[in-house]
């Protein structure tokens, strides 16, 4: 499995710098600086800008200071880093091997990751992985372009669509929604591009359509929708009901009109975006990296944050989790009272 190179949000990177600091002020004891990183997709997606509104809110490096000093109410001494990457399938690969401390991924990877199933059937599974928080649906976007004439998931015979990249929660989702209707990759073109790139393809007439998986609204696609006239393409029928008695991680969820300019709502199906790391890391780490993320601080920068930040809520912590909690993440939810 090969990791894209990391982008560093802007948020971490003003951490990294303030790390680097030399505090000179008299009286100043030392304090160790620990990194962590998180996994998450594509730079036009949701869980970018969200994973670096996460990776400051529980960042406090050395030398910052202290929450009750009006300062970083983070871990202290944890710079955290918002790594862009592939998506899904490569952030749980990430953590089985140790390339990422932590990463963002859809609800049905993560069963599968860990019990060896589905896509990741045959595969030895990954026991380790945990979970550390719920944090919102995910919904599964079929965009085409009006001139396309696509206007149901059959349309797409025939047609050039963009799966996303393998490696991508998208890829494996897209190829469930063909499946369920009745078609393969080899009825259609297929292009595994992210969304930037497959957006500009369908602005330029060289795509019909693209799916993404994500949180609305998806900047990539606000983009698209101001400059390109697009549909949003309905994914629903007695294909769907089907689908999900087979696949209870999916959820009937629709996109309400307005999300994207111009652009009608449509009938479509969501997972969960989970934050998810490795049994390995300490206990003690993942309980403040909990105790950091659902504070009144961490509440202000997600709701000034990404859209999809508000929906990110102690009280769903832990809904659609399928996969053993971290016990650092545990004991904060017992503390919390949401485990009795």
């Amino acid at each position: 499995m090969r990791v894209l190179a990391s982008v560093v949000s802007r948020a971490a990177t003003a951490a990294l710098f303030a790390a680097t600091l030399v505090v000179g002020a008299a009286g100043v004891q030392a304090q160790e600086m620990n990194f962590f990183t998180i996994g998450t997709g594509g730079t036009g997606g949701t869980y970018f800008p969200l994973g670096g509104a996460i990776a400051n809110s529980i960042s406090n490096p050395p030398g910052s200071r202290g929450c009750d000093e009006g300062g970083s109410c983070g871990v202290p001494g944890l710079v955290a880093v918002a790594q862009s990457s592939r998506g899904s399938v490569a952030n749980v690969n990430g953590i089985k091997s140790g390339i990422i401390s932590s990463g963002f991924s859809q609800s049905d990877v993560a069963f599968w990751a860990y019990s060896g199933t589905g896509t990741f059937e045959g595969q030895e599974p990954m026991e380790d992985l945990r979970a550390i928080a719920a944090l919102y649906p995910e919904h599964i976007h079929l965009v085409a372009s009006k001139a396309s004439g696509i206007t149901s998931v059959a349309d797409l015979k025939g047609k050039r669509v963009s799966l996303d990249e393998p490696g991508s929660g998208t890829y494996v989702d897209a190829q469930l929604i063909l499946e369920a209707f009745g078609l393969s990759e080899a009825d259609i073109t297929v292009e595994n591009l992210k969304p930037g790139p497959a957006s500009d393809a369908i602005r330029n007439g060289q795509l019909d359509a693209l799916f993404f998986v994500g949180g609305y609204p998806a900047g990539t696609l606000v983009e698209l929708a101001s400059s390109a006239d697009v549909t949003l393409v309905p994914i629903s029928g007695p294909e769907v009901d089907s689908m999900l008695e087979t696949y209870s991680f999916f959820s009937k969820d629709p996109i309400p009109d307005g999300v994207y300019q111009g652009v009608a709502g449509a009938d479509t199906v969501a997972v969960g975006a989970q934050w998810l790391t490795s049994a390995t890391q300490k206990d003690d780490l993942i309980y403040e990296i909990t105790k950091a993320l659902w504070n009144d601080s961490t509440r202000k920068l997600l709701d000034v944050g990404h859209a999809k930040g508000k929906s990110v809520n102690l009280e769903t912590a832990l809904e659609g989790i399928g996969i053993p909690l971290h016990a650092g993440a545990e004991k904060f939810y017992r503390e919390a009272g949401l485990i009795k």
